[in-house]
C-alpha cells in the first residue's frame, strides 16, 4: 500500500464522486474478517537489554500472522496485493540514514531477517448519518484505514538491532527526507516519534508527514514492536486523510490482535 498509490485511489474516488455530485446539483488475497489508538508506554526501550531468542521460521511466522477470525471488522488478506508487496531493492532514499523509515512505510522488513511474512488489513467506512451533507458523505465513503503488516524474525539480537536502527533513523530524519518506492517519489516533510503500544518487549511509533499533493500534507503512521526475535511492523494510512491531510488513529484492536498471536 504505497502512499502514492493510496493517494491516487483517494483522489480518484473523490474526483469521481464530486463529478456525480456536480451533475446532480446541475439538474483490497485470501481473506480470512478493528478502532483507534494512541499507543501506550514508552516510545522505545533499550535494545541492549534484549534477550537472545530463537528466530521463527517462515512457516511459524505464517501461522502467527493475522487471520480474518482474529479481528471483528475489516478485511484481512493473507496474500498481499502485488502492488503492495514491495521488494527491498525497490525502495531508495536520497539520504541512506533515512532508508529504514522508507522501508517501514513500504512494508519492507528491516535489515536481514531470517524469515518474513506479510498481511494486509482494510477497514470499513462509517456510514454517514441521515442529513449529512453530500461533501461530508463523500469523505465518509473513503474514510477507511489501510494497513500493511510485516512480520520478520531474526537470528541473535537482530530484531533488537533492527528496531534500534529504525529509531535512530527517526531521530536523524526528523526534518524530512525524499524516498523512491517502486519508482514513485515520496516526499516526507517531517518524522515524529510518538508513544508506542504495549504488548511487546520494546517498540516505537512514528508519524511521517507526507507531501500527498500540492496543498496537502498527510500523516502516514508506522508502529513497530519487537517480541523476542520477531519484529512486527504496521504501516497505516487513511484514504480520506490522504485527500484532506487530517490526522487519524491507528486501529488499536488490529495491532493488539496481531501482537497477541505472538505471545
Amino acid at each position: 500500500m504505497r502512499t502514492t498509490a493510496v493517494r491516487r485511489t483517494a483522489l480518484a474516488a473523490s474526483a469521481a464522486a464530486l463529478a456525480l455530485l456536480v451533475t446532480a446539483c446541475g439538474g483490497s488475497g485470501d481473506e480470512d474478517k478493528a478502532g483507534d489508538s494512541k499507543g501506550k508506554g514508552d516510545s522505545t526501550a533499550s535494545a541492549s537489554a534484549a534477550p537472545a531468542a530463537k528466530a521463527l521460521t517462515a512457516a511459524e511466522l505464517e501461522k502467527a500472522g493475522l487471520a480474518q477470525a482474529d479481528v471483528k471488522s475489516g478485511k484481512v488478506a493473507t496474500k498481499v496485493a502485488a502492488t503492495d508487496d514491495i521488494a527491498k531493492d525497490q525502495v531508495k532514499a536520497e539520504d541512506a540514514a533515512c532508508l529504514p523509515l522508507a522501508h517501514a512505510q513500504a512494508g519492507v522488513a528491516q535489515g536481514e531477517p531470517a524469515a518474513t511474512a506479510k498481511r494486509s488489513w482494510t477497514g470499513e467506512p462509517v456510514k454517514p448519518s441521515e442529513g449529512t451533507s453530500p461533501e461530508d458523505a463523500l469523505l465518509a465513503s473513503i474514510d477507511l484505514d489501510k494497513m500493511l503488516i510485516s512480520l520478520a524474525s531474526y537470528e541473535g539480537d537482530g530484531a533488537a538491532q533492527a528496531l534500534k536502527g529504525l529509531t535512530t533513523a527517526a531521530e536523524k530524519c526528523a526534518g524530512g527526507f525524499t524516498a523512491t518506492v517502486a519508482g514513485e517519489e515520496m516526499q516526507v516533510v517531517k518524522a515524529a516519534t510518538t508513544a508506542a503500544p504495549e504488548g511487546g518487549d520494546e517498540g516505537t511509533a512514528i508519524t511521517l508527514t507526507v507531501a500527498a499533493d500540492e496543498d496537502v500534507k498527510a500523516p502516514s503512521k508506522i508502529v513497530v514492536v519487537r517480541k523476542g526475535a520477531t519484529l512486527v511492523t504496521f504501516s497505516v494510512v487513511n484514504l480520506a486523510s490522504m485527500a484532506t491531510g487530517e490526522d487519524f488513529d491507528v486501529p488499536a484492536d488490529v495491532v493488539d490482535a496481531q501482537l497477541g498471536k505472538l505471545a
